[in-house]
């Protein structure tokens, strides 16, 4: 699917989906994917070598932990870059809706392999 020519309401893109730790690609800018997703519980720990890793939360509250650096919680409204390179884990103790910002083609777990957390790259 090629980036949307329309408007898009997020809210919308949002509703089509229940599955956590699943992101759906909403957008395109560049060689960039706009992601949707929903999270609750942990994630794996994981590194991106190659990219940084934008998260913006929508709705609800989340914790990124970073591997020996202090925990960065964000609150609706809030974003966080995650450095290339550096250990984490997003956690949330109940469902909180983000936006993630990043290459096209990364993959949602990183480096970790031992998990059945990776998804698929899915347009909605």
């Amino acid at each position: 699917m090629a980036a949307p020519s329309t408007t898009v309401n997020v809210a919308e893109k949002f509703a089509l989906f229940e599955d956590q730790w699943s992101p759906r690609i909403i957008g395109q800018i560049n060689d960039l994917h706009l992601k949707a997703v929903k999270i609750e519980g942990e994630f794996v720990w994981h590194t991106h070598h190659d990219t940084d890793e934008f998260f913006l939360v929508r709705s609800g509250r989340m914790t990124i932990q970073l591997r020996g650096r202090d925990d960065v919680t964000l609150d609706a409204g809030e974003f966080f870059v995650v450095p290339k390179g550096v250990e984490h884990r997003p956690v949330a103790h109940e469902e909180c809706q983000i936006l993630l910002l990043e290459p096209a083609g990364a993959v949602n777990t990183g480096d970790a392999t031992d998990t059945d957390l990776t998804a698929q790259d899915e347009w909605i």
